[in-house]
C-alpha cells in the first residue's frame, strides 16, 4: 500500500473466528478512517483472510474509503446470506428456509442450545454427508466482490493467507501473486463445517490450527518492523467452564491461540538475543527487532460464546463492528505515536506470563 507522506508503515496480523470477524471489520474500519497508516504486509487466517482480501480489493478500487465500503458490503452480504458460518446449515435451509427465520421468536438460550446441537451433529456427520454438494455461500460472495486478478497484480500490499495442509499438518502460506478464491476458502475451511479444499495435489483445512495468524512472513518477507495483531479469540478467561458449550468454546479458543503464542515466544527469544548482542555479526543481519502491537479481544469478546460465531444477524455483526471500532480508536489514541519507535506490548508479561484475576 503506497502511503501518503504522513502515514506510518505497519503490518497487520488478523485472526479468524467466524462471525466474530466482524469485530476485525470494525478495527479495520477505524484504522482506514484515520488515514494514519500504510499497511505493507497483511497476514490473515479464516475470517481474517476474508477481511484482508475484501479490504485490499476495496482499497485498490477507491483507497481508504473504497476499502471501508467494500468491507461494509461484504458483511452485509454475509448477513443477507444467513447462516454461512453455521454447521449443517445446508440441511436446515432445505427444510426450514433461512436459519434466522427458523429461529425467529426463540430465546437466546434456545438458539444457543440449538446451535450446540448442530455442533454435535456436525461432529457425527461430516460435511461430506450433510453437505454432499459442497455448497458454500461464502465462496460466492468472495468471488462476486473481490477482483483477484487485480489483487495478484498489485505491488501495494503483501498478503499472506494461511491454510493447514491436511496431508502434512504444516502451514501453507498463499501469497499475493498467486491468490485465488479457493485459497481464501481453504484458509476458512473448518473441517466439521466445510469440505477440505483441494489446490493442485494438496488438500487444506482452516489455517487457524497452524497459524492464527502466521507471524513469520511479517518478520522475514516485509521491510516494516511493526506488527499490529488484531485478536478475535480471548487469550485469558477467568471463568471455569463446566457446561458442555463453555468447555467446547474454551477448547476452541485455546486451540486457535496456541500457534500464535508459539510464534510470539520465538519472537521474544530473538528480541532477547538481539538486545543482549548474543548473535554473531554475520547472523544479526538475518534478524530484525520486531515491534509488536496488539488490539486484544478480552474486554469485548469474552461476553460471547461459541454459538455466536455462527450468528450472522445484521444486528449482531454491526454490534461487533462498533466494538471493534471503539477498540481501534482507543488503540490509535494511546499508541499511534509509538509505531515505528517501540513496541506497545511486552510479549513476556502480556502473553507468556499472563496473570489471571
Amino acid at each position: 500500500m503506497t502511503g501518503k507522506k504522513h502515514q506510518k508503515k505497519i503490518n497487520l496480523a488478523l485472526q479468524g473466528g467466524g462471525a466474530h470477524g466482524a469485530y476485525t471489520w470494525g478495527v479495520l474500519d477505524a484504522l482506514l478512517e484515520s488515514e494514519l497508516f500504510d499497511f505493507e504486509g497483511i497476514s490473515a487466517t479464516s475470517a481474517g483472510s476474508m477481511n484482508a482480501v475484501v479490504m485490499v480489493a476495496g482499497y485498490l478500487e477507491g483507497k481508504e474509503e473504497g476499502a471501508r465500503k467494500a468491507l461494509n458490503a461484504f458483511w452485509r452480504e454475509v448477513s443477507d446470506s444467513a447462516s454461512v458460518f453455521c454447521p449443517a446449515s445446508s440441511n436446515l435451509t432445505s427444510s426450514f428456509g433461512r436459519l434466522p427465520d427458523f429461529f425467529s421468536g426463540w430465546s437466546a438460550d434456545s438458539i444457543n442450545n440449538a446451535t450446540h446441537f448442530l455442533n454435535l451433529m456436525s461432529q457425527n456427520l461430516s460435511p461430506y454427508q450433510f453437505n454432499p454438494f459442497n455448497l458454500n455461500p461464502l465462496q460466492e460472495i468472495i468471488e462476486d466482490q473481490v477482483d483477484f486478478e487485480r489483487i495478484r497484480k498489485t505491488k501495494e500490499f503483501q498478503l499472506f493467507i494461511t491454510a493447514t495442509n491436511v496431508k502434512t499438518g504444516d502451514a501453507r502460506i498463499f501469497k499475493t501473486q498467486e491468490l485465488t478464491p479457493s485459497m481464501v476458502m481453504a484458509s476458512a475451511a473448518l473441517p466439521n463445517i466445510f469440505q477440505a479444499v483441494q489446490i493442485e495435489q494438496d488438500i487444506f483445512w482452516d489455517g487457524g490450527y497452524v497459524g492464527n495468524p502466521s507471524l513469520w512472513p511479517l518478520c522475514y518477507e516485509v521491510e516494516t518492523r511493526d506488527i499490529l495483531i488484531v485478536h478475535v479469540n480471548p487469550l485469558v478467561r477467568n471463568e471455569w467452564p463446566k457446561d458442555a458449550p463453555s468447555i467446547e468454546n474454551r477448547l476452541n479458543e485455546i486451540t486457535f491461540n496456541a500457534s500464535l503464542l508459539k510464534e510470539l515466544r520465538a519472537i521474544s527469544f530473538v528480541q532477547k538475543l538481539l538486545g543482549r548482542e548474543m548473535l554473531k555479526m554475520e547472523y544479526q543481519e538475518k534478524y530484525k527487532d520486531i515491534l509488536i502491537h496488539a488490539i486484544r479481544a478480552e474486554d469485548a469478546m469474552s461476553h460471547y460464546d461459541l454459538a455466536s460465531k455462527y450468528d450472522t444477524s445484521w444486528t449482531f455483526l454491526h454490534r461487533l463492528k462498533n466494538e471493534g471500532r471503539e477498540a481501534a480508536k482507543k488503540w490509535i489514541e494511546e499508541n499511534a505515536d509509538s509505531v515505528g519507535h517501540h513496541s506497545t506490548i511486552d510479549i513476556k508479561t502480556d502473553y507468556l506470563e499472563q496473570k489471571t484475576a
